[in-house]
């Protein structure tokens, strides 16, 4: 059987990013396809050929790849895949759309809806600097969701990497979708039973990710914060906060492992599709305190693996971190549950199962 591997763009490395280098090791013999290459800011894939297209002829591209919108479906469409049996594609966008030959198999590993069309205010807060456009965006943006709406029927399968993620492939495409929540790269990981004497939060320092909450919260609290991640909210909330609260800036691989293996919790405050930090905290033997909303309600179970709050407000989270005070938490059970249930092994079985039907 002939494999392709298509993914959006590899100009960055996320989340959906670390998932597509896990297919590409589980796939070794497939070609990949993906619109923009950039070697030195995205997944490692050794020297496997990537094909691009188009667009990778375009100076400054990688880096602006987001201005390239309206021009992704034309590129992904114009790929020729047709001796390829199996397609497995891997989107937030754009590479749904890929043609197949009539008795091939495309399966979509969907990591959410396109979202700058389909909640396109919240995503704009998070570019601030494109909401100045918005009127001629969003004429632009109702072409282009029809455009995403056609192309998104193209895929045979769809999995979310979360129950939420499902409920919008299916309320939004019109498409059902199996859930299989992805994993992490458990032996990264270390375990400590021994915790110190403070917080960690970890996350991109953007509006989304609503640190806003989590420094007011412990203000007021006194306890200290740790604070890994960096990004253009960064000044503001340093003003914010009190002298409990550490901002650290990025960290090595290694410090934040340490870091988040030895710490009472992992705060997180963000409406997640999915969310690998309570996941990776969990992994270390960490218990999280966690907006309880999104994909964290697939990871965790309430008061065995953390503590979920349901308003994104600091008195929220407030109460939340000292009622984990008061459980006595098994450090050992929380580790079990994230190597049992997201390791990459767990992952590839139930992934190998549906391929198997799919491909019957």
């Amino acid at each position: 059987m002939k494999v392709a591997l298509v993914h959006d763009y590899l100009t960055q490395q996320g989340g959906a990013e670390r998932v597509f280098e896990l297919l590409c090791k589980q796939y070794p013999e497939a070609d990949i396809f993906t619109s923009l290459y950039d070697p030195e800011h995205t997944i490692d894939l050794g020297d496997r050929e990537v094909q691009t297209t188009i667009l990778q002829k375009i100076p400054g591209a990688t880096r602006k790849f987001r201005l390239l919108a309206p021009f992704y479906y034309p590129v992904f469409r114009s790929l020729d895949l047709t001796d390829y049996d199996l397609i497995i594609s891997s989107s937030s966008s754009f590479a749904k759309s890929v043609r197949k030959r009539p008795d091939a198999k495309h399966v979509c590993f969907c990591h959410n809806v396109t979202r700058f069309l389909w909640d396109t205010e919240s995503y704009l807060r998070q570019y601030s600097s494109y909401r100045k456009f918005y009127p001629v965006l969003e004429r632009v943006f109702q072409v282009m969701r029809q455009v995403d709406l056609k192309y998104a029927q193209e895929p045979d399968l769809y999995i979310a990497n979360s129950s939420v993620v499902a409920e919008r492939i299916q309320r939004v495409y019109g498409k059902p979708s199996i859930v299989i929540n992805y994993p992490i790269n458990s032996g990264k990981f270390s375990f400590s039973s021994k915790k110190e004497d403070f917080y960690l939060a970890s996350a991109r320092l953007i509006g989304y990710k609503r640190m806003d909450v989590i420094i007011e919260a412990f203000n007021w609290l006194g306890l200290p914060l740790l604070v890994i991640g960096d990004g253009p909210e960064r000044e503001r909330l340093e003003m914010q906060a009190l002298d409990n609260i550490q901002f650290l800036g990025y960290v090595s691989d290694e410090a934040r492992t340490h870091l988040m293996s030895r710490s009472r919790a992992v705060v997180v405050a963000a409406l997640e599709d999915y969310g690998l930090v309570p996941v990776e905290a969990n992994a270390s033997g960490t218990p999280v305190v966690a907006y309880g909303a999104g994909g964290v309600l697939d990871t965790q179970i309430p008061q065995q693996t953390g503590i979920l709050f349901k308003r994104q407000t600091p008195e929220a989270l407030q109460t939340a971190i000292l009622d984990s005070t008061e459980i006595d938490w098994n450090y050992e059970k929380i580790r079990a549950h994230a190597l049992n249930h997201f390791s990459e092994e767990a992952f590839f079985n139930k992934v190998q199962q549906v391929m198997a039907e799919v491909c019957h």
